[in-house]
């Protein structure tokens, strides 16, 4: 598709949007792709190109969350190490990418983070920026996590937030800034290997990412203050959304297409 003012316009301001949500829960990529895919890229190549504002935005909301010491990066560091291996060998398998387990597994870890976020009454309140006591099963949990970010990528924030409130129990605040940390430093590892494989429109990524750094310091900045009541609360939204979109009774792809229209 040609760079117009009006495609330029809607990958900034979609991406402002995606380093929002990302930076407060995750679930943004589900609209990166549907844009992507709509101005025409293949969904292997949506699904690299994507990696250039996962990198940008990770990196803006980790350099606030790192200067307010409301990261443990000694931890997060730690716990990028096995996400990093796994990210490269489930890149290498993405080349090939089939819809249907993309699907498939999208659907099921965004019921699965869903279900946890409207009935659990937990209050896991440590607070942000806390020491993080690992094991060897974290270790283990985030070389999986790390694998499944590289072959798909989609889902991947809930995948992080399921484990690290579950077996790290930590509150979703917290949660949610050591997952951009990690998710940083692993996804230039995976962004390389797609680029390898001439998966990346550069253009596409650039555009899409300088919205994602925007969106990112806002929410790192503002939003991520609001407490963990509303995270919770925009997590569930945002999750309600993706899955209306994933069973076809809400098309992101056909919104990026009318907007496009009304632009002219």
């Amino acid at each position: 598709m040609e760079l117009t003012w009006q495609v330029i316009t809607l990958l900034i301001a979609s991406g402002i949007l995606v380093g929002i949500i990302n930076t407060l829960a995750g679930g943004g990529t589900v609209l990166t792709i549907s844009i992507f895919t709509a101005m025409g890229l293949p969904i292997t190549m949506a699904n690299g190109t994507n990696r250039i504002a996962v990198v940008l935005q990770n990196l803006t909301a980790s350099l606030t969350f790192i200067r307010k010491r409301m990261l443990d990066v000694k931890a997060g560091l730690l716990l990028s190490i096995p996400t990093i291996i796994g990210n490269i060998a489930g890149s290498m398998l993405a080349t090939q990418l089939d819809e249907w387990i993309f699907k498939l597994c999208l659907g099921v870890v965004l019921t699965i983070i869903l279900i946890y976020m409207i009935f659990d009454r937990h209050n896991h309140a440590m607070p942000a920026g806390h020491s993080l006591k690992l094991n060897l099963w974290h270790y283990l949990w985030f070389f999986l996590i790390g694998l499944y970010g590289g072959y798909i990528y989609i889902g991947l924030g809930y995948v992080v937030l399921a484990i690290t409130i579950w077996t790290m129990r930590l509150d979703l605040v917290t949660a949610n800034i050591l997952k951009g940390f990690v998710i940083f430093v692993s996804s230039p590892f995976s962004m390389l290997v797609f680029m390898y494989n001439g998966q990346v429109d550069y253009a596409f990524g650039l555009l899409h990412g300088l919205g994602n750094i925007i969106g990112a310091f806002l929410a790192s900045h503002y939003a991520i203050g609001w407490g963990v009541k509303f995270v919770r609360l925009f997590t569930i939204g945002i999750v309600i959304v993706c899955l209306l979109d994933l069973v076809g009774w809400l098309s992101m792809a056909d919104g990026v297409n009318w907007l496009l229209n009304i632009m002219g």
